[in-house]
């Protein structure tokens, strides 16, 4: 199977101007790239960036990556999708999550609980909504009309280009694994580990039976840090202060995914140090506690031959499209990134 290459943009306005951003797009269209990737967390949203971005490109895919589900109802996500799938010629890529209880309390004012619940019921009237159903609902998280009020069954005005915009979600616990396995097309893991997807895929096919579906045309589509450069012990240092801040920080000590997955990986010590280190406010110390085998393994760092043959391991772990985020703070080195990357995945 090929494995395509999407870039990930991440958040708008943090060091790059939007014209910038624009010229690392309209590069990655013209290397080949499958698709780009915006952000949301409580600063720029995607869907304007994508819908800036249609405009301005011709064959490179749109992915949200991803839209926050506290952040719009189901129906304004369906509308969203269908109004950039207009704009771009049918190039949307419809990535959701759940995003962490601290945006969806704090920013939303969103109750952050039931997840799965929440997430199968909210991708279901997406999907009906989509299809151009008259959406009419009955859950536990979600009900369509409200039933007692003036509300009434619609259904959307305008089709997507798409027959089936294709939708992914963000997951990372066991649950929302086979859950994506189970109602998405599309999978877009962090941290992910090529060398564990044994791990990982009997779980989506634990979610693809539940629906009665295979796995055949499911996309993995991880986003991955890139950084390749002569200088290894660099590279990763560029690295440490995300892997410090997702197994550290991202939640709380009892609840945070990440920590608990970089365990499964095997790190179960080294996973406790860093989080006990970021918790105590020692961010630096914490950063050096994060083991070089760790990096190496949820990042393409270090020479050209160490991540051609890294993106060989990703291919023949079944990825379908490889997300890369360049960890290079300015446009050139991103760009150069970018290309780099085009030149090994070609090689590889």
């Amino acid at each position: 199977m090929e494995m395509k290459l999407g870039v990930h943009i991440g958040y708008w306005g943090l060091g790059l101007s939007s014209e910038d951003q624009l010229n690392i797009v309209q590069e990655a269209e013209r290397l080949g790239y499958d698709s780009v990737w915006a952000a949301e967390a409580y600063g720029s949203d995607t869907a304007t960036v994508l819908g800036w971005l249609a405009g301005q490109t011709s064959s490179i895919r749109l992915g949200s990556g991803i839209f926050q589900m506290p952040g719009r109802s189901a129906a304004m996500t369906a509308m969203t999708a269908a109004t950039i799938d207009q704009l771009s010629g049918g190039r949307m890529i419809l990535g959701i999550g759940s995003s962490g209880p601290q945006v969806a309390e704090g920013w939303h004012g969103q109750r952050f609980g039931k997840q799965l619940q929440r997430t199968r019921e909210y991708v279901a009237v997406v999907r009906m909504a989509l299809a151009r159903e008259r959406v009419e609902f009955e859950g536990e998280t979600l009900t369509l009309p409200l039933p007692d009020g003036p509300g009434k069954a619609l259904k959307l005005t305008i089709a997507p280009v798409q027959e089936n915009i294709p939708i992914y979600l963000a997951a990372i616990g066991p649950k929302n694994t086979a859950l994506a396995g189970e109602i998405a097309d599309g999978w877009i893991p962090t941290l992910f580990s090529p060398e564990h997807v044994s791990e990982l895929r009997p779980l989506l096919q634990e979610g693809a039976a539940r629906s009665g579906k295979s796995l055949d045309g499911f996309d993995i589509a991880p986003t991955v840090n890139v950084f390749i450069t002569d200088d290894l012990a660099g590279a990763r240092d560029a690295m440490r202060p995300f892997i410090a801040l997702y197994v550290g920080g991202m939640g709380s000590r009892k609840q945070n995914f990440y920590n608990q997955l970089v365990q499964r990986y095997g790190f179960e010590r080294e996973a406790a140090t860093v989080q006990d280190l970021y918790l105590e406010g020692k961010r630096e110390e914490a950063m050096a506690a994060i083991p070089d085998a760790l990096i190496d393994t949820v990042s393409l760092c270090g020479p050209s031959d160490v991540v051609r043959e890294r993106l060989s391991v990703y291919r023949d772990a079944g990825v379908g499209t490889l997300g890369v985020t360049p960890i290079a703070f300015t446009a050139a080195e991103r760009l150069t990134q970018l290309r780099l990357v085009a030149e090994l995945a070609a090689a590889s």
